[in-house]
């Protein structure tokens, strides 16, 4: 079967250069993961570009859409946040004081625990990532909107596969 023509990609650059200098090594997997790296990137700046239209940034919009997604009272305690988001206990301290200092969140006391405090969205922050997220989604709908049904559905069913490999399972 002859492969389809298709204009090289910055991977196919970098692979060139690979088979030169090193002729010897099988190079299909830096093929995949450098592909799947640099549509990371990339997406990454089309999303950035929306969130900064709120003067919000990646992490900001993060922290935010985990509290609205959480539902009412739109209310988390920090160690939550920081295991839903991946992020240290010092990293989440460190954001929560700059989204509480903008007005977008609020740190209250626990009712269930006198010793620990809750993480909630004030209602500016829930105006805001209300806004953010319907423009998120607009954006998402963009950018995959040059991709056919089948295509999208092939490419999701691939990613669950590989992230099904790279994701830590939970322990019953």
């Amino acid at each position: 079967m002859k492969a389809i023509a298709r204009p090289a990609d910055a991977v196919d650059r970098i692979l060139d250069q690979w088979r030169r200098e090193r002729p010897d090594l099988e190079l299909a997997p830096m093929a995949t993961i450098g592909r799947v790296n640099r549509c990371a990137a990339l997406l990454q700046r089309r999303l950035d570009e929306t969130f900064a239209e709120f003067g919000l940034n990646g992490w900001e919009f993060d922290v935010l859409a985990t509290l609205r997604r959480a539902g009412e009272p739109h209310c988390l305690a920090p160690t939550a946040l920081f295991s839903s988001l991946m992020v240290s206990s010092g990293t989440m301290t460190h954001r929560l004081q700059r989204l509480e200092a903008a007005g977008w969140v609020s740190r209250e006391p626990n009712p269930c625990d006198a010793r620990s405090l809750l993480v909630r969205l004030t209602p500016p922050g829930l105006a805001l990532i209300d806004r953010a997220v319907t423009a998120h989604m607009a954006n998402e709908h963009r950018i995959l909107a040059p991709l056919k049904a089948a295509e999208l559905a092939a490419l999701d069913a691939r990613l669950i596969a590989l992230l099904a490999i790279l994701e830590p399972q939970p322990r019953d």
